[in-house]
């Protein structure tokens, strides 16, 4: 969803982000679906050959308006230019076998029944982030002085909108790029007769300009113009930059005029790059789930209201910890109840029903905190970021029901066959409501556990359990059997509930992860009394096993860390993961 009416977010919360090339000239020509001979060619291939689609960078504007926040070191680059596609789809697989393989991108070529793949030329695609290097863009003053120059990355996956009336009605790829360090598949696409944004909007790299009038010079690079065939065409745009201050001063406090392709990307909140977002800074909103960004969530983003099923009562439960749903790390989730009433509905799982498949990643975004949302003074902490991801073949579901005046719902997850028709249900546990500020809703019980381990790996020196709604934020293998392109619009979607809910729904679909970072006190590691060495961190998923998968030997994963300094001052290195260099 667009979030075109938010405000500006603060200071802190701009600083509280997630902190998140080399060219040939070839390109190797496959065909993988028989029915046209093998086509060795490099470069482009020629105009009007099937399955060749035709590109062309347009301006939609002459000029854009841009706010500078009186705060920020500059502004953010959304001119308005866009990539137009016609006669056949642009688009992408891009892969890795492994964490020690290389990132592949093959483009995907289809003429009828037959598809042909034209792999990317070495280091020209190094991640899932999109076409690095793909946009020349020079700022010029009201001198005609070159005051800065941006190459920017482009991420095909904004769908901005059709190019003519009769091209298809929607757009079926993704709706982002993936920035996770941990990505193994991503799929790009813009379907002909359609356009997506080309314009940066790198909230982590603003371009200096003071208040004034500016032109802009945009450029596809010569690399992609001889790759796919793109004409040399350099749209011009009269740029103003004017100050916005938190009173209000100078801007209209929102968007720039020049928001031209806003599209949410849902709940959740760390995947994409921000290609063909609104320029406006985002809010503490969108930050978390709003437009082309996704990202690790502390505090979670807000989520659509409770489902309305009328239940039955389904005798107690007891309620955990301190009753205000918080996670100290020794809490564990209760036994299940086998006498428990269940909801209607076919009980059991089908021997052969496709099921789930989760999967721990590495953690990440590793630091020493202290002082932070609640921190004891004095003390240190290890904070990261963790995420677990289903490689399917099924979705995970799960479905929280409460009884009337209970502190818990008992959850039970469901089942569905290759058509989609819901097979059978099994208790999965429960769910707690969480009424810390920024969660405020019903989090699933005991779904990842994580653990800091000795150098030998034999002793757990530090351990913590940790609740949360589960959510699709980051898509980790677009490529997997039965992924979801659009995790967020079908009817198997999260709705995190409120305090006064009587049940809940929380998905986690095929080919997405959700990652959540461990800042806060409880789920960080208190790390003051450990000496200083070498330590694992260890990401559980479905740690009670109460989770049916159809595979539960890969839901662990662990990342190397090197405590150093003094208290007060303590320091970590975080070695490379294989050929991921993502501390």
């Amino acid at each position: 969803m667009a979030l075109a009416d938010e405000e500006p977010m603060t200071k802190q919360e701009h600083r509280s982000r997630l902190r998140r090339t080399a060219l040939a000239t070839g390109a190797a020509l496959t065909v993988v679906v028989a029915g046209a001979g093998a086509a060795p060619g490099a470069g482009a291939d020629p105009e009007g050959t099937p399955g060749t689609p035709k590109l062309k960078l347009i301006a939609a504007s002459n000029s854009v308006t841009l706010d500078r926040y009186e705060w920020n070191d500059g502004v953010y680059l959304d001119l308005g230019t866009y990539l137009t596609v016609d006669d056949a789809p642009f688009e992408f697989r891009v892969t890795r076998e492994s964490y020690k393989d290389p990132v592949v991108a093959r483009q995907i070529l289809r003429d009828g029944t037959t598809t042909r793949t034209r792999e990317l030329p070495e280091g020209m695609v190094t991640d899932f982030s999109g076409l690095s290097g793909f946009l020349d863009v020079t700022i010029e003053n009201a001198a005609g002085e070159v005051v800065a120059k941006t190459d920017g990355t482009y991420c095909p996956n904004n769908a901005a909108g059709r190019i003519r009336p009769d091209a298809p009605a929607t757009a079926h790829y993704p709706e982002s790029c993936s920035t996770n360090p941990w990505t193994l598949g991503s799929v790009w696409g813009v379907e002909q007769g359609w356009a997506s944004n080309t314009s940066t909007v790198d909230y982590d790299k603003p371009v200096d300009l003071p208040a004034g009038e500016y032109t802009a010079k945009v450029s596809v690079a010569e690399k992609y113009r001889e790759l796919f065939g793109i004409p040399d065409d350099r749209p011009t745009i009269k740029v103003t930059v004017r100050e916005y201050d938190e009173d209000g001063g100078g801007g209209a406090g929102r968007a720039s005029s020049s928001r031209s392709s806003a599209h949410g990307a849902g709940h959740g909140g760390g995947q994409g790059s921000g290609h063909g977002a609104a320029q406006g800074a985002p809010s503490a909103k969108s930050a978390a789930g709003g437009a082309h960004h996704y990202g690790p969530r502390g505090a979670d983003a807000p989520t659509p209201g409770a489902l309305s099923h009328a239940l039955e009562d389904r005798g107690t439960a007891t309620h955990l910890g301190d009753g205000r749903g918080h996670t100290d790390g020794s809490r564990i989730a209760p036994a299940l109840q086998p006498n428990a009433k269940r909801p209607t509905g076919r009980a059991g799982v089908p021997a052969d029903v496709p099921k789930p498949d989760l999967r721990s990643l590495p953690a990440w975004d590793i630091a020493i905190t202290d002082g932070e949302d609640g921190d004891v003074p004095g003390k240190d902490y290890l904070a990261f970021s963790a995420n677990v991801w289903n490689a399917g073949p099924a979705p995970l579901v799960v479905d929280g029901f409460r009884s009337p005046g209970k502190d818990l719902m008992d959850s039970y997850q469901y089942f569905y066959d290759a058509d989609g028709k819901q097979v059978g249900y099994t208790p999965s546990g429960t769910m707690e409501w969480d009424a810390r500020k920024g969660h405020e809703h019903w989090h699933f019980t005991d779904f990842a556990s994580y653990r800091l381990l000795s150098e030998d790996q034999t002793k757990e020196v530090r351990s913590g359990k940790e609740a949360f709604c589960l959510a699709n934020t980051d898509a980790i293998d677009y490529t997997v059997e039965n992924a979801n392109w659009h995790p967020y619009n079908t009817d198997l979607s999260t709705a995190c509930g409120q305090q006064n809910s009587i049940s809940v729904r929380e998905v986690l679909d095929v080919g997405s992860g959700d990652t959540y970072t461990q800042y806060r006190p409880g789920q960080s590691f208190d790390i003051t009394d450990l000496p200083n060495g070498t330590y694992y961190i260890q990401v559980i998923a479905n740690p009670e096993k109460r989770l049916q998968e159809t595979n539960l030997d890969n839901n662990v994963a662990l990342r190397k860390v090197v405590l150093g300094g003094e208290p007060g001052a303590r320091t970590v290195q975080v070695p490379p993961h294989d050929l991921i260099d993502a501390p």
